[in-house]
């Protein structure tokens, strides 16, 4: 089994944020395999579902972002899932709008939501699958860039991109980490 966590913001005024692509993607991954998420005791949504052969329960963290690792750690403890099969999505500021990287380990990046799974698991070794939504340009901080609405024209890249990341992650679950960074990234 593996967990899927991806990351964002609870609540509607969150849904087209920057910040909120993990969530984005999970919900294209419910659609595509016909599941809804339920409220669970780990202040989190899930939902369990079958992608390419392998069992996976989808968690949107619902403690807001800078606590994503409560949720993460709890689902993992008990559905007795490692950290090498916790596949954390996320944004990144530092990758191009509609590229996807995915990673094996490393550190936060100065992603606090990552920041915190590292800090409850207590390792840094789980995939990744970093979504890019650029730098803000001109003057703009950082943290009210990534809780911004994306423009029409940057979601509909984002929406595009939705499929290809899929993919990333059922070559990750059918053949792990190093097939799925050799395929997804090289087509950066």
């Amino acid at each position: 089994m593996y967990l899927l966590a991806g990351l964002g913001n609870p609540g509607p005024q969150y849904s087209r944020t920057r910040h909120n692509v993990g969530f984005m993607l999970l919900d294209y991954l419910a659609r595509e395999t016909g599941v809804g998420f339920v409220e669970s005791r780990w202040k989190a949504l899930t939902a369990k579902t079958v992608i390419s052969g392998t069992r996976v329960v989808m968690l949107k963290p619902e403690t807001y972002m800078n606590l994503s690792g409560i949720a993460v750690s709890q689902a993992a403890y008990f559905y007795k899932v490692d950290p090498g099969k916790i596949i954390v999505i996320h944004d990144d500021l530092d990758i191009e709008l509609g590229r996807i990287k995915m990673v094996s380990g490393g550190g936060d990046g100065g992603h606090k939501g990552v920041r915190s799974i590292i800090e409850h698991l207590g390792t840094a070794d789980f995939p990744r699958v970093k979504i890019g939504i650029g730098r803000p340009a001109g003057p703009v901080p950082p943290d009210k860039y990534v809780l911004a609405n994306f423009a029409p024209e940057e979601l509909a890249v984002v929406n595009q991109k939705m499929p290809a990341v899929a993919d990333g992650i059922k070559i990750l679950l059918q053949f792990g980490i190093s097939a799925a960074m050799n395929t997804v990234n090289q087509k950066l």
